[in-house]
């Protein structure tokens, strides 16, 4: 689904984030990215949403190469992106106004919109019915981050990208919405990169784990977690494991940079 071939990426007079950098996803697969602050976890993601683009290199998806936010993926923010004078109903429709106007494809109008229906059936499957016509002011975060994934899903996404959702939750609520995405996301069998600085929630989400180091990134280290997203793993002995070796590697690449 995803293929990122020779990229290479630098913001204006600093050195390269990623050089020469390939990686591939294929659908329905999720994944995180996971690295400390300022090693391009999140131009990573902006590079696969359209967002930001390569200095040289390409990244496809589906075949075709990233020239402009594609339609199909969504993108969820640490923030929410939610607009502040708009109920929950009218933000969760947002997505779909905007759709009419551009077109599926993202350039022409479209002959088939999609329909309410399918707005008002992921509010009341996202238990959002009872505060529908609240702002996000008067939401807790929960309800904010289930409003997002709402309007998201709402679009019928293949590819879901998010930038630590969680973060600002507390433990019990965190919890419950990392299970209800992973669940959502199979069920839609959408393809799911999640961006965290936390060990512990790569390794609950991640069944394929994406660690970067100091900049510039070129040979990604890969690790495959396929017991993610299961009941009671973070209990393990497997679970524990993995953290050990995520949180080595990752001090290997801090003693590395300051070396």
């Amino acid at each position: 689904m995803i293929n990122i071939q020779s990229l290479t990426f630098e913001y204006s007079n600093h050195s390269p984030l990623f050089q020469n950098f390939n990686w591939g996803i294929s659908r329905g697969e999720t994944w995180a990215i996971l690295g400390p602050s300022g090693c391009g976890k999140t131009t990573l993601l902006y590079l696969l949403a359209g967002l930001k683009f390569p200095t040289s290199g390409k990244v496809s998806i589906n075949g075709e190469r990233i020239q402009r936010p594609r339609p199909h993926s969504g993108l969820i923010l640490q923030d929410y992106g939610l607009l502040p004078w708009s109920t929950v109903r009218e933000n969760v429709e947002l997505g779909v106004k905007v759709r009419k106007f551009y077109g599926a494809d993202g350039k022409h109008s479209p002959d088939n919109f999609i329909p309410k229906e399918n707005i008002e059936s992921w509010i009341t499957r996202l238990g959002l019915g009872e505060v529908a016509d609240k702002f996000p002011g008067q939401l807790s975060g929960g309800q904010r981050q289930r409003t997002a994934i709402a309007r998201t899903l709402a679009l019928e996404p293949d590819l879901l990208l998010t930038d630590e959702p969680f973060s600002s939750l507390d433990a019990i609520t965190r919890e419950g919405l990392q299970n209800l995405t992973l669940s959502l996301c199979a069920e839609q069998n959408i393809t799911l990169v999640i961006v965290t600085h936390s060990i512990e929630e790569a390794a609950v989400l991640g069944k394929k784990i994406l660690l970067l180091g100091a900049p510039p990134n070129q040979n990604p280290s890969i690790f495959e977690n396929p017991n993610a997203g299961k009941v009671d793993y973070p209990n393990s002995a497997e679970f524990q494991s993995i953290c050990r070796q995520l949180r080595n590697e990752m001090q290997k690449g801090t003693r590395h940079e300051t070396a």
